[in-house]
């Protein structure tokens, strides 16, 4: 089947074309409706793509849409009440879904006879049992306002928890697995027998672990402390915690990369800026142990996860007690496999893959 994934942003879309696994083509659309962009609008970048890319006999569309919030549990195919229902959702990722509903509403008066399914960043997570998604504030207030935990990058932890069984020879059914989705965005999932039992992420994707510009979990007083004392507004807040937090607002830099040399050079907050990153991964790491009771492996994945052995050293430096022999050689060629041989859980580096898994889920929905 021919599919084409589409992840729309509110500037850009991002394009795969599928022809079963095979990358038959991709590209970008980008600064949409700015000047000297690629298209004025989302339908000029989508009729741009149709016209790049061989549609004939196109099986169909998969959409990326980050937030499901906890009505859909699996990829699902669009209709009018699925549109109805994201855009409900909206002001729980209100910069997210708004420009994935304009792909989806673009994508359907284009090619109104190919199937569209709706593939959602949540609904891996929608498996995490309620003592993992409920926290403890007021009942009514948390249902009538939808506050709990929903998590995020389902896609990229469905697809290497199951690589990472692929890669240790066992049914996905008899596998336990951390998966560390570590880029600009970064997130933590415990995975028992291919489903989410705990991930970091909560309401948005602010929560959790460390990230390149958000500042992950923060005791909720600051908030109160910045607009009480500080005087800041409350939109002022919501911008310092998403957009100057996180390593940028540690170290003033962002990038992992230029983090690293900074730290190597003597810049003592960048070395803070990496040591308060890694700790939290490594808290989390502590934690999904626990929660996992039995735990098979850890994974590295995502930008950072993938590419900095610094990174995965300094997370599973000491924990060989806990079971985690990490073999410093393996890490440093990047091997598949970057723990001890007799480590009795095994350490791996899996690249993600979330528009394979895009579309993967998009034949799922549709019988295929």
């Amino acid at each position: 089947m021919k599919i084409l994934v589409l992840n729309t942003g509110s500037s850009s879309v991002k394009y795969r074309l599928f022809d079963d696994d095979v990358v038959a083509a991709k590209g970008l659309v980008e600064k949409i409706g700015e000047d000297g962009g690629d298209a004025p609008d989302h339908e000029g970048a989508l009729r741009r793509i149709m016209d790049s890319v061989d549609v004939d006999g196109l099986g169909a569309i998969g959409h990326r849409v980050v937030h499901g919030g906890a009505d859909f549990a699996d990829a699902t195919v669009i209709d009018d009440a699925v549109v109805a229902t994201i855009e409900r959702l909206v002001p729980l990722a209100p910069l997210h879904n708004p420009p994935a509903l304009a792909g989806i509403r673009v994508a359907r008066k284009l090619l109104p006879d190919v199937p569209q399914v709706a593939v959602f960043d949540t609904a891996f997570h929608q498996s995490i049992p309620a003592e993992g998604v409920h926290w403890a504030i007021d009942t009514e207030l948390a249902e009538r306002w939808q506050i709990r935990r929903y998590g995020f990058h389902g896609t990229s932890h469905a697809y290497v928890s199951r690589q990472t069984a692929a890669l240790l020879g066992r049914p996905v059914e008899q596998t336990n697995v951390i998966t560390l989705h570590l880029g600009n965005g970064a997130s933590a999932c415990a995975v028992r027998a291919g489903r989410s039992v705990a991930t970091s992420m909560g309401m948005s994707p602010q929560g959790g672990l460390v990230m390149g510009t958000r500042s992950g979990d923060i005791d909720p007083t600051v908030v109160f402390h910045l607009h009480r004392v500080a005087g800041m507004p409350i939109e002022d807040i919501e911008r310092s915690l998403t957009r100057g937090a996180g390593l940028l607002g540690l170290s003033g830099v962002n990038d992992m990369r230029t983090l690293l040399q900074r730290r190597d050079d003597g810049d003592e907050r960048a070395a803070l800026a990496f040591d308060v990153y890694c700790r939290r991964v490594r808290e989390y790491v502590g934690a999904y142990l626990a929660v996992l009771g039995r735990t098979d492996a850890i994974t590295f994945t995502g930008g950072v996860g993938e590419n900095s052995a610094p990174v995965r050293e300094a997370v599973l430096a000491g924990l060989a007690p806990l079971g985690i022999d990490l073999d410093e050689q393996r890490n440093a060629d990047r091997a598949k496999v970057i723990s001890r041989d007799d480590s009795p859980i095994t350490a791996c580096v899996v690249p993600t893959d979330e528009e394979l898994e895009i579309a993967t889920q998009t034949r799922a929905a549709l019988g295929g």
